[in-house]
């Protein structure tokens, strides 16, 4: 199957009967027997971490926490399994947290998360006439750190009659490597859009809405539970929130972004953690007009590490990234960057930090009844780090497939179509991944051959061009030019990225890959003072007038 293919893989082309696709059984480990133990370390809550604040003033990584012993670990599972299939706890019992089935609401979908990847899938559920609930922590709209492009992919999922709020229309990338060598490339057709994240998710979670989905925000789910005294039967998950009150459904989809408390449940195991700090800075029409339609790629001093401007109207989006561990120097390129654009002089109306986290290959996707996508998944393009087109499609798809799940009488057919969710992603996105691996390998290791090669050879902006309209992919091409590939697998003898961990376990540490849901609660406290680190660093670097300009590129090319 083809990831084009598997984009497409909702259930409407499933086999008769929710049957797994022909040779599901080798392409999709068991995701009802992984190790519980390998669940998310360190969440960020609010997609701002203390370990962001760590990396930020110190340049440390946080440090490791004990996993469970694999056995110990195993032997929970099984229990778990062993009592959400035999245990059921009669209607009215009453515990702890007993719930009256006869009495309470249960919903056919319960969505966590309202960003791309939740409004996605509550709008997927909703279009097929299931009942949905949408949480969402914070009231909408609200801010979110990312740079806001939306690429060919991205566009292609939105909901029919979706109009973008887009603040400006690139049709030109300037790359440049740690200052120097800069050169411009330009297109006479739209590269890709850019958006402010409120806006953008905001309309997403009406279209949501408007397809039959409610909406409840200010609501903070601390855990989900697929067994106990919670749990009135089960076909059913308890939901539980902050405030004590527990939510009821027959599926569950997280998309609560990488500090996802979903993803903990479970068990995403992490292959690459990097740290991104962003600012959004206003600037007079005198800069703004330099940078309209034109955006700004630095390859970065440290491995891996990548700084943009991005303009949007009289802001600039300006941000760099760079592998988690690396804080201060990250800090120093941040500063180094936008002292140099001549941008230092201008006041950031929000400065802010988020860790990316990537998925290994075999982290899970699914366990029992609950589906994870998107950020909560670890589903992003390794090289780049753009998770907004991974959000929108990985979320669909849980949509579609959790409606099923929804559907299932019992555990055997839950898991079948749980099953068919993880196929759909592995053999589409999860493609997509493995070639963004191999890529982000190659820029580790030779940004110089990177930056010569985009902006010296025509094939290779032209591909470029291709991936961010949406007329390609790169694992597409990969396969389809015999060149890449061999050049791709000659580098996989250097290096292993087979094992779908990010060069060197990027970011990540042993500990990490397998530690305590209960390191996503200890983030929460931490948020605000995360926040207020990285919103009060000193800028640096020289003032700049209102008539600085960034450097003109010399030899600007249009295809």
């Amino acid at each position: 199957m083809s990831s084009e293919q598997a984009e497409n893989a909702g259930p409407e082309n499933a086999a008769p009967g929710g049957a797994a696709p022909e040779g599901i059984t080798d392409a999709v480990p068991d995701e009802a027997t992984h190790d519980v133990a390998d669940e998310v370390a360190h969440g960020v809550a609010d997609e701002v971490a203390h370990g962001v604040a760590d990396e930020v003033a110190h340049g440390v990584t946080d440090a490791e926490a004990s996993p469970v012993p694999q056995d110990e670990a195993a032997a929970e599972e099984a229990s778990d399994l062993v009592e959400a299939d035999a245990v059921t706890a009669p209607a009215g019992a009453d515990g702890v947290d007993g719930v009256d089935a006869e009495n309470t609401e249960i919903w056919d979908v319960v969505v966590v998360g309202a960003g791309p990847g939740g409004a996605s899938a509550a709008y997927a559920a909703a279009v097929a006439g299931r009942r949905v609930l949408l949480l969402e922590k914070s009231e909408l709209p609200r801010y979110k750190t990312c740079g806001g492009g939306i690429i060919g992919p991205s566009r292609d999922c939105l909901p029919p009659g979706f109009e973008l709020p887009l603040q400006d229309r690139v049709h030109a990338v300037t790359f440049s490597l740690d200052g120097r060598f800069a050169r411009t490339r330009r297109s006479r057709k739209m590269l890709f859009g850019l958006i402010n994240r409120p806006e953008f998710d905001a309309q997403l979670v009406e279209h949501a809405q408007k397809a039959g989905a409610e909406l409840r925000t200010g609501v903070t789910v601390t855990r989900v539970e697929q067994h106990g005294p919670a749990v009135p039967d089960r076909r059913t998950v308890a939901v539980v929130l902050a405030d004590g009150e527990t939510v009821l459904a027959r599926a569950v989809v997280g998309a609560d972004g990488s500090a996802s408390r979903i993803g903990a449940h479970v068990g995403v195991k992490l292959g690459q953690v990097d740290l991104g700090l962003e600012a959004e800075i206003p600037v007079p029409p005198s800069v703004a007009e330099d940078w309209k339609g034109r955006v700004l790629i630095d390859w970065g001093p440290m491995p891996g590490s990548y700084g943009w401007v991005f303009p949007k109207g009289d802001t600039l989006t300006v941000g760099v990234i760079s592998a988690r561990g690396e804080g201060a120097a990250t800090k120093r390129y941040m500063e180094d960057f936008v002292a140099r654009l001549g941008l230092s002089g201008f006041e950031p109306t929000v400065s802010s930090g988020h860790l990316t986290r990537c998925r290994t290959d075999d982290s899970p996707l699914s366990r029992g009844r609950v589906l994870v996508c998107g950020d909560a998944a670890g589903l992003l393009e390794p090289w780049t780090r753009e998770g907004i087109s991974y959000a929108l499609r990985s979320g669909r798809l849980a949509g579609e497939w959790a409606v099923r799940v929804a559907e299932a009488n019992d555990a055997v057919d839950a898991r079948r179509q749980a099953l068919n969710y993880a196929f759909a992603i592995k053999a589409g996105l999860g493609v997509e991944m493995a070639v963004g691996r191999r890529m982000l390998a190659v820029f580790e290791r030779r940004p110089g051959l990177l930056h010569a090669t985009l902006t010296g050879l025509r094939p290779a902006w032209n591909a470029f061009a291709d991936i961010t309209r949406g007329s390609a992919t790169l694992g597409g091409m990969v396969r389809s030019n015999g060149m890449a590939r061999r050049a791709l697998e000659m580098l996989d003898k250097r290096m292993d990225t087979s094992s779908g961990v990010g060069p060197a376990g990027r970011g990540v540490g042993k500990a990490e890959r397998s530690a305590p849901e209960a390191e996503a609660e200890a983030d929460t406290d931490a948020t605000a003072e995360a926040k207020a680190e990285v919103r009060d660093e000193p800028q640096t670097g020289p003032k700049a007038d209102a008539s600085a300009k960034p450097e003109a590129p010399e030899t600007p090319e249009v295809v």
